[in-house]
């Protein structure tokens, strides 16, 4: 005969186990969390002389963010190729050459004194993330990028007031 004291018990035991059941399945969804630079998006630092200027995102993401991204990659890169405006069969495959590039010009010609910049490249775009001095570097540091061979865009996105709101995603571990 099953007794009030038996049956909460075996509720009990049932909700332990449910729980434990629902943390097996959060915690992977906890670590997908996790940010990565999925696409292996050259990303690096090429100035450093602003102190405390915020590390930006640049192109580190989570995995929803990485499948809302995959389509469109794909498409931006064949289309490139199709439109008979890539030499290579995909715009990202430029990426690497232009990081080097645009490394090699900065250390070169000295550019960019009393600055933080972060460069990220994704299919011939070119984003610039960081602090600066001077307001008209933004500028500055566009034409500087787009005068780079293979480069299709370029975007600087920066914070010209040390204490001024940072324009950019910032990376923060989760």
């Amino acid at each position: 005969m099953k007794t009030l004291s038996n049956i909460v018990r075996r509720l009990r035991r049932r909700a332990v186990v449910l729980s434990l059941a629902a943390l097996a399945v959060v915690a992977p969804a906890r670590a997908d969390d996790e940010l990565r630079n999925w696409f292996d998006d050259p990303f690096f630092q090429v100035t450093a002389a602003v102190p405390d200027c915020p590390l930006p995102a640049g192109p580190f993401t989570d995995e929803a963010d990485k499948r809302i991204q995959s389509h469109r990659r794909a498409e931006k890169g064949t289309t490139c190729w199709l439109a008979k405006e890539c030499d290579r069969p995909n715009a990202y495959a430029y990426d690497a050459d232009i990081a080097s590039e645009l490394s090699a010009a900065v250390r070169e010609r000295h550019a960019f004194a009393h600055t933080t910049l972060w460069v990220t490249v994704q299919g011939r775009v070119v984003y610039v993330e960081g602090c600066v001095a001077r307001p008209e570097q933004e500028a500055e540091i566009e034409a500087f990028v787009r005068a780079l061979p293979h480069v299709q865009g370029a975007t600087a996105i920066v914070r010209t007031e040390a204490t001024g709101r940072v324009p950019y995603r910032l990376r923060v571990p989760r």
